[in-house]
């Protein structure tokens, strides 16, 4: 498969084919978020225009963040970030566009070339640094800077997807409960649930940096939690990197968030580095030399050919002769004039002949339609008819027992299938810990922290749906729910992947199988169905730990 063909990928039977006007041309992605497509602008520009998920569109609690993040995207102006053109929180679905970067992530070159050399370095982390300064001139902390949100494009790297804090109705500071981010390359402070500001993100630069310079992160991969714990408790082996990196990538490593060097002083301390290619611009020779094979980026979707009916045959016109006064001075016609008078005959002829084969077609379709209508009215006439009389019958039937013609439940409830499958609802952020259980009827109860831990707790773990304890081994559990997750490599479970893990679920699931990116479900004795999505889970330290991520609730959809 070749890179181009990677990059660009067809349009399936579920993705729309226009997106507020914009007709789409191919699926660059997809995320936690939603899905990216690639689009072009009237004037032919590309862009990636991302298009949020139903279950997160559902909720005026993520419009209302959505919205906030497309004003505040709107405020950065830098020459290595990706500029929001357009975007409406309102829209069904929300979407936004941004300027399309034809390039491949920092992930992705170094995944194809290996490490990338000193130099090449140095541009990187003077572009990034410049592109923090734009985001944070604008109030903004990204919160999950990391290689796959640097893109590599001819003129240098442009950093994407700065508002994810925003989106998901959180500000500056760390909202309680929250931890929003991507382990590998979060700051200590970020990972522990601490204050997270711009510091935070000058960590992640220096991490992105030596991923780029080593081909893997610094504090390792694998178990998120183990990765965690690294980063909050040990410091980093500088002396895998380049010895010329090494003294910048300490400054942005500290421990401390206060000694960490300012996105201004990344700049300035690379240009020193580069020196006189740094004022000569040989920046996009580097590029070219990372980025790999250029690739084609599809042609904009032409817009469908509009359908015309045949046009009327215009009557020629003839020259008009004088006319004769009297019939002695009649004239025979000549052969010219007859010729055109036959054409102007079949002329006439044709252009009735086409007028009334059009009016016929359309009597006989607006006939159709009428009749289509007529029938259709009558059979869903008919259909509520019969549904209202099984509702009366049924209803009659109920409140015919009992002692007084009652039944003891009062009258009956609709079933949850009656009005259509059940509806996603979404409640983005939430965070399980000792002290923060979860309650499916209400999943923001216990989201604020109380002053007293152990009674908190003790209190919780009476009264909570899904517990998160800590004994032996940390896992989830309840009394009355049923918990089970999704063994699926591929992300996206859906209502169905749930009802088939639930099958044969139990009230505990221990948290060892559990990771980022993992899907749990829960099945509540009412029908209501559960998707917690995990981001980051902490369990290293049971007295502090937590498991953070989305929920999605269908009420009763068992």
């Amino acid at each position: 498969m070749d890179h181009a063909t990677e990059v660009f990928q067809p349009l399936q039977a579920d993705d729309p084919p226009t997106v507020a006007g914009y007709r789409l041309a191919a699926r660059l992605g997809a995320g936690g978020m939603g899905r990216v497509y690639l689009s072009h602008t009237q004037g032919g520009r590309p862009v990636a225009i991302k298009v949020i998920r139903p279950e997160l569109a559902d909720d005026p609690t993520f419009r209302r963040g959505f919205r906030r993040e497309i004003k505040a995207a709107q405020r950065v102006r830098g020459a290595y970030t990706a500029e929001l053109i357009d975007g409406d929180a309102d829209g069904v679905p929300p979407w936004l566009a941004t300027l399309y970067v034809p390039g491949p992530s920092l992930a992705e070159a170094v995944a194809r070339r290996g490490p990338l050399p000193v130099p090449a370095v140095l541009w990187l982390m003077a572009g990034v640094a410049e592109a923090l300064q734009a985001i944070h001139a604008a109030g903004i902390v990204h919160r999950d800077l990391k290689p796959s949100n640097v893109l590599l494009a001819a003129d240098g790297p442009r950093v994407i997807d700065f508002g994810i804090s925003l989106a998901a109705g959180i500000t500056s500071h760390t909202a309680t409960g929250a931890t929003v981010g991507t382990p590998q390359f979060m700051a200590p402070e970020q990972a522990s649930g601490g204050e997270v500001t711009t510091a935070t993100d000058v960590f992640a630069l220096g991490q992105t940096a030596a991923f780029a310079a080593l081909g893997e992160p610094l504090y390792g991969d694998g178990n998120s939690v183990g990765v965690l714990y690294r980063i909050v408790h040990s410091e980093p082996d500088l002396s895998l990197l380049p010895a010329q990196l090494r003294p910048l990538m300490a400054r942005c490593l500290a421990a401390d968030p206060g000694e960490r060097a300012t996105p201004a002083e990344v700049v300035e301390w690379c240009r020193q580095r580069l020196g006189r290619d740094a004022d000569a611009g040989a920046g996009p020779a580097v590029w070219r030399e990372v980025m790999g094979p250029e690739v084609t980026v599809p042609s904009p979707v032409p817009h469908p050919t509009p359908v015309h009916t045949m046009p009327l045959l215009p009557q020629p016109q003839l020259q008009r002769r004088p006319q004769p006064r009297g019939p002695d001075e009649r004239r025979p016609l000549g052969r010219r004039t007859r010729i055109l008078l036959a054409v102007a005959t079949v002329g006439a002829l044709l252009a009735a002949g086409v007028a009334w084969t059009t009016l016929d077609v359309s009597d006989r379709l607006r006939d159709r339609n009428a009749a289509e209508s007529s029938t259709s009215g009558s059979g869903d006439s008919e259909r509520s008819s019969a549904s209202s009389s099984a509702s009366s019958s049924a209803s009659g039937r109920s409140s015919g027992s009992g002692a007084g013609g009652r039944t003891s439940g009062g009258a009956s409830s609709p079933s949850p299938t009656a009005s259509g499958p059940p509806k996603a609802i979404a409640y983005p952020v939430l965070m399980l810990s000792a002290t923060k259980p979860l309650d499916m009827k209400d999943p923001y109860r216990y989201a604020k922290a109380d002053k007293d831990i152990k009674d908190t707790r003790s209190a919780n773990e009476r009264k909570a749906d899904i517990r998160f304890v800590c004994r032996q081994t940390c896992a989830l559990e309840s009394d009355t729910s049923v918990i089970n997750w999704v063994p699926s490599e591929t992300p996206g479970a859906t209502i169905e992947s749930c009802r088939i893990a639930l099958a044969d679920a139990e009230h505990k699931l221990p948290l060892a199988i559990v990771a980022a990116g993992s899907e749990i479900c829960f099945k509540q004795p009412s029908g209501d169905i559960g998707l917690f999505v995990v981001q980051v889970k902490s369990t290293v330290l049971p007295d502090i730990g937590f498991v953070s991520g989305d929920l999605t609730v269908w009420r009763r959809a068992a």
